[in-house]
């Protein structure tokens, strides 16, 4: 078969393809621990469960706005408000399936061929496959673990150019768990606004920061609204990455055109998530910060044993639920990056982690700890025994 051009521009998912290689193996019946997929091991909270259950017993299963219900997306402009006293009408926000969707709708909707889009590295593997799906060209903006994966204003003028058209900022950060400042999102966004570049704030671990109040580049939406959208979903603090709910906060204009690209790609979102997620965003929060806590003790426990396995360095993470430790002194000519690294512990310690390259760092592997305590110990512990065997 003669496949489109568009889809060269794509790679597969690098977390996907490690956990399905990890799948065969558990099928094998080898016990393997997998630290690759993003996902909380809570439970949906019963709260939120018990809504949608309702929903299906009084058959709210026909077809919906394209763009959400409305009590879900007037619960998502309470959200706002409530987290960081942003004012904001429903016509400002899309329900989506998921933060793809969000992120997809965004790139789709305002990127020409050609359009240089700031990406700060190391990113989530699925940034720069959309870009370039939506015509975009991806312009890494470098950032290692001596700085903490973090930024600033100088790193971006260097790496702007006429042709820059938009920054994606991801805040608390997949791969690396780094945590920017409200001082440094503002000096960050208020830079790209200066400039007229569009600000594309990926704000989905919000909740699940350590060390600090979330960051958020909403303010900046509130007063410029043509110049900033935020996404966000519900699969990370609310434990519900398999009901696949996200949504976007921007100007009234671009949801417009977000819901026209979503009415001919997927419609609106599952009904019963929908009401499932109007539970979450205006039910109590006790569970987040229960799976939050957990989160922190998970931290602590792993960066105080990474700290022992000589040559490997690891920024400490304040926010999210990944490590990313800097494993290239540790590479060989049979083991020479990331990639290989990645299949080696697979294979020898039976722990599925996902490459640095991913995430366009090959020097560093990423770990999620959203799993227990005792899984992530004895993962840890199986890594360090085929480090250093």
């Amino acid at each position: 078969m003669k496949f489109a051009e568009r889809m060269k521009l794509l790679a597969p998912s690098a977390t996907f393809a490690v956990n399905t290689k990890a799948l065969e193996l558990k099928a094998k019946g080898v016990q393997v621990i997998s630290l690759a997929v993003g996902e909380p091991d809570a439970p949906t909270p019963a709260h939120i469960c018990e809504a949608a259950k309702k929903a299906i017993d009084e058959n709210f299963s026909k077809y919906t706005p394209v763009n959400g219900i409305m009590g879900f997306r007037k619960a998502v402009c309470g959200y706002f408000k409530r987290q960081y006293g942003v004012d904001s009408k429903p016509e400002n926000v899309i329900i989506t399936t998921g933060g793809k969707q969000s992120l997809a709708n965004t790139l789709m909707a305002l990127l020409d061929d050609g359009d240089e889009v700031l990406l700060p590295t190391p990113y989530w593997t699925s940034y720069p496959d959309l870009i370039r799906l939506a015509g975009g060209r991806p312009v890494l903006v470098k950032a290692d673990s001596s700085r903490a994966f973090h930024i600033d204003v100088s790193d971006l003028e260097k790496a702007a150019t006429p042709r820059t058209k938009m920054i994606i900022l991801n805040t608390p950060s997949n791969p690396t768990g780094a945590v920017y400042t409200q001082d440094e999102v503002d000096a960050l966004v208020g830079w790209c606004i200066e400039h007229d570049i569009f600000v594309l704030a990926d704000e989905i671990y919000d909740q699940l920061t350590f060390d600090a109040a979330p960051a958020s580049a909403a303010k900046w939406w509130a007063a410029h609204p043509d110049k900033v959208a935020v996404l966000n979903g519900l699969s990370k603090a609310f434990a519900m990455p398999g009901w696949r709910v996200g949504y976007t906060l921007a100007h009234e204009d671009l949801i417009k055109q977000c819901s026209k690209l979503q009415g001919h790609m997927t419609s609106h979102i599952c009904s019963i998530a929908q009401k499932a997620g109007v539970a979450a965003l205006e039910g109590s929060y006790d569970c987040v910060e229960e799976m939050r806590q957990s989160f922190i003790r998970r931290r602590d426990l792993a960066m105080a044993e990474i700290a022992q396995w000589p040559g490997v360095v690891c920024a400490k993470p304040a926010g999210a639920f990944y490590l990313f430790p800097d494993v290239s002194a540790l590479y060989t000519p049979e083991i020479p990056d990331s990639t290989a690294m990645c299949t080696y512990l697979l294979e020898n310690a039976h722990v599925a982690c996902v490459p640095g390259e991913a995430f366009g760092d090959p020097n560093c592997i990423r770990l999620s700890y959203a799993v227990s305590d005792e899984v992530l110990m004895d993962a840890l512990t199986r890594i360090k025994n085929a480090l250093y065997h």
